[in-house]
């Protein structure tokens, strides 16, 4: 009697055991329907996606086309410009050099890159290398990236560690986080004069290498066989058409690497143990000190305020967002360039990584954002959202609202007598401190501004109304037309002017508002 009300406690206990659901049961097949849905509800062209769990790849494959002009399907060794997740690939390659016994965290840059320089000598003697990483130098988002979007431009390392101290902070030191990408560039610079060889060929003999990541390449111009890379698209002007594939900045070490979700997968396993890697976990790439460097915070942010997550905490690690989701630390990033969008999410807790590549923008933001959340619920056993069709519809109301924007200026400068305006008082050559010279001249009978450092950035100067005007630049691959601002004299000559950007929807890298152009002549 005793042994068979045993047997049925053990029974008993079993089948609540097999109650509990068990996460990894999330099939490929599943992954598969979200993704083919998601991918009817947002305009890309293409997209890609993994999902690694208990240490395996449980799902990767393609979706949608390389290149509409092509035609040609995407497969997981597909390569796509990972843009700002690159970020994450320095942070690592500095521990290595911490490792090394090259650097140390805590070493100021001056120290190693004497011609740095900040906007006060408080800030500049005292930055250090953590501080290149987190966002958190008091300067404004997306300061300085003018000197590369759009790209063509012909700024050098000198120009960029020369332009900090002519940046005006938005809040003060270590206190607040403003993403950056220059000073990702300076540490790039830092781990070429420390290592002896070039970001790029760090990147890729140090960590590519050891992690077999065969398809992966640090730059654009790396890449000699590219019939399996995809082309980038843009729907900002309505229709879908393929645009220049964005190659990288001074150095590629805030979004320079190309990379697809075969390769990804090893990072993200790579991540998930703690820097170890191969048969049995044995090799190492860096020390699980250094890795819990790279997954703690060292600039607070808010938290998300959605209760669905109960999130308490939320901040930036060295090239990584960190929160918690219903009890479990999350870790991510996501990374964006002209016609390319690229998501990395994992929740260690769960062993679960995730990553998504996209080749258009706009929608690939979206398409990102949807597929990575509903997989992340499904493994978090809760129910369906349905984020897919909630982003979708955020991104037309979105973009609908941007455009009634942009179409109501458009039409201002449409109605208004262009021929009253006199040009001769706006002609000359103007200089802001940081980014050069940008001209105004006649060209066909219509004032047009050129910069002369960024030949892209050339367009034609229409009347707006009092002394603004408003330019459309013939760089049209990303939605960045922008407003010129003039100031006059006493005798109604301008002797300067500021800008800012039409779209609410323009790309934080296009920071017009951080110029100030000053008449030379």
């Amino acid at each position: 009697m005793k042994n068979t009300c045993f047997k049925k406690m053990v029974l008993l206990l079993v089948l609540a055991v097999c109650a509990i659901p068990v996460h990894s049961q999330v099939t490929s097949k599943q992954i598969d329907s979200v993704v083919i849905y998601a991918m009817s509800q947002f305009n890309v062209a293409g997209c890609a996606v993994a999902v690694v769990k208990d240490g395996k790849i449980i799902h990767e494959s393609g979706y949608g086309v390389k290149s509409i002009d092509t035609r040609e399907p995407v497969n997981p060794n597909t390569n796509f410009a990972i843009a700002s997740n690159s970020k994450a690939f320095t942070t690592a390659a500095l521990a290595m050099l911490v490792e090394d016994g090259k650097l140390n965290w805590d070493d100021k840059v001056k120290t190693h890159i004497p011609e740095f320089t900040m906007y006060n000598q408080y800030v500049e003697e005292n930055f250090n290398i953590i501080d290149l990483v987190t966002h958190r130098s008091g300067l404004g988002l997306g300061v300085g990236d003018l000197m590369f979007f759009p790209q063509g431009s012909n700024f050098t390392i000198d120009d960029l560690l020369a332009s900090f101290q002519h940046f005006k902070p938005e809040s003060a030191f270590r206190t607040k986080w403003d993403y950056d990408n220059l000073l990702y560039i300076v540490a790039g610079e830092l781990i070429a004069r420390k290592s002896g060889m070039t970001w790029e060929a760090f990147i890729d003999s140090r960590i590519f290498k050891p992690l077999a990541m065969e398809n992966s390449y640090a730059s654009l111009s790396e890449i000699s066989d590219t019939s399996n890379l995809s082309a980038s698209h843009s729907t900002e002007t309505g229709t879908m058409r393929i645009i220049t594939t964005f190659e990288k900045m001074i150095n590629g070490a805030a979004g320079g690497i190309f990379s697809n979700v075969n390769d990804m997968s090893a990072w993200m396993l790579l991540q998930l143990h703690e820097g170890t890697y191969g048969d049995g976990l044995k090799k190492q790439l860096f020390s699980k000190d250094n890795h819990y460097e790279m997954w703690k915070i060292h600039t607070v942010m808010d938290a998300n305020s959605n209760p669905r997550y109960n999130s308490h905490f939320a901040g930036y690690g060295l090239g990584w967002f960190l929160t918690d989701v219903k009890g479990n630390m999350q870790v991510e990033h996501t990374g964006g360039l002209p016609g390319m969008l690229s998501k990395v999410v994992m929740i260690p807790d769960l062993d679960l990584g995730i990553v998504v590549l996209t080749n258009t923008s706009n929608d690939g933001g979206g398409l990102f954002s949807a597929i990575t959340q509903t997989i992340i619920d499904m493994y978090l056993d809760m129910d369906d959202f349905q984020w897919i069709d909630k982003y979708a519809a955020y991104m037309k109301s979105n973009q609908s609202g941007a455009d009634a924007v942009v179409e109501k200026v458009w039409d201002s400068v449409a109605k208004n007598d262009q021929s009253k305006i006199k040009t001769k008082n706006y002609i000359g050559m103007y200089e802001d401190v940081w980014f050069g010279k940008m001209e105004v001249f006649v060209k066909d009978n219509q004032l047009w501004l050129k910069s002369h450092r960024s030949p892209l950035l050339n367009g034609p100067l229409q009347f707006y109304k009092d002394e603004t005007f408003a330019i459309k630049w013939e760089y049209q691959d990303m939605n960045a037309d922008a407003f010129a601002m003039f100031t006059l004299d006493e005798n109604g000559v301008a002797n300067g002017f500021t800008m800012k950007g039409i779209s609410p929807n323009i790309d934080f890298s296009f920071d017009f508002q951080d110029l100030y152009l000053k008449r030379l002549d």
